[in-house]
């Protein structure tokens, strides 16, 4: 069994992965407020380990959100709106020493790239040997994987694998497709986007064009990088992927007569975890 971290926006989990099976078979999930300061964060996701009781000397897979320095396991938010405390701090000594049992080493990874590795060995991705991922929540994640590897740079590839890189209508994705441009678009602040999501299914058609426009700008966004890329199958994850039944349609459009359509992602809240341990295999650890 392989201990890993998924460290989200909101909470913390700590997983045992069958790496044979690609399978969750325990796993802790405890509550995370982004915006707190280091100590505050850094406890919750040392507590969430500790109380895995995992032998010594293991070596975990920890999925994070960007920015971040993976192979050095330092924190790099800045300005982001999350995980700010945290910016310089050396996360990988923090979990090395505060951790019991001690582990022998921490891996990170980016947490798109662990939900497409999840999938692309158990999920909705097994059999593609290249895939794109993109992850739908507070941002937009992306991971191009060909072969089972993640792919940075080459043909379709954005700068660093990154979508959100990329620009629509003259400016930063993001600035149309994320949790802050939905909610400033449709101009109620006191909803989130799970609510524009129920309005929408209950007819308000404001609702409805919101959610159309930013999921139809991502799909046009990304279909060069889809064809390109030569992928066969485009997995999407995170949070709003729930609401498929308004994602998917919408992405479709925007893809417009890119071959390859979008799926939703089979293993859930499983996904970051199990490429977590993937990838911790593949690394020979």
């Amino acid at each position: 069994m392989r201990p890993v971290l998924e460290i989200g926006g909101t909470h913390v989990a700590a997983a045992l992965v069958d790496p044979v099976r690609a399978r969750v078979s325990r796993r802790i999930r405890r509550s995370l407020d982004a915006r707190g300061d280091a100590e505050h964060l850094l406890g919750a996701v040392v507590r969430c380990a500790g109380e895995l009781q995992v032998a010594a000397g293991e070596v975990w897979g920890a999925a994070v959100p960007g920015p971040f320095d993976y192979d050095k396991g330092i924190a790099r938010y800045e300005g982001v709106g999350k995980f700010d405390d945290l910016y310089g701090v050396d996360v990988r000594s923090v979990l090395l020493d505060g951790v019991w049992p001690r582990p022998a080493d921490v891996v990170f990874l980016n947490d798109a790239h662990a939900f497409l590795l999840g999938e692309w060995s158990a999920g909705a991705a097994v059999g593609h040997r290249r895939c794109v991922g993109v992850t739908l929540g507070t941002g937009v994640g992306s991971a191009f994987l060909a072969d089972g590897a993640v792919r940075r740079e080459g043909a379709g590839v954005p700068p660093e694998g990154r979508v959100d890189l990329l620009r629509w209508a003259g400016a930063p994705l993001e600035d149309s497709v994320s949790r802050r441009a939905i909610l400033a678009r449709y101009g109620d602040h006191e909803v989130d986007v799970r609510d524009i999501a129920v309005r929408a299914r209950a007819g308000e058609r404001w609702a409805r064009q919101v959610l159309d426009e930013a999921l139809a700008a991502l799909g046009t966004v990304l279909a060069p990088c889809v064809r390109d890329f030569g992928a066969s199958a485009v997995v999407v994850g995170g949070s709003m992927a729930r609401s498929w039944d308004l994602v998917g349609p919408a992405l479709r459009t925007g893809l417009g007569d890119t071959p390859v359509g979008p799926r939703p992602g089979r293993l859930g809240a499983d996904a970051a975890l199990v490429g977590a341990a993937e990838y911790v295999g593949a690394a020979g650890r």
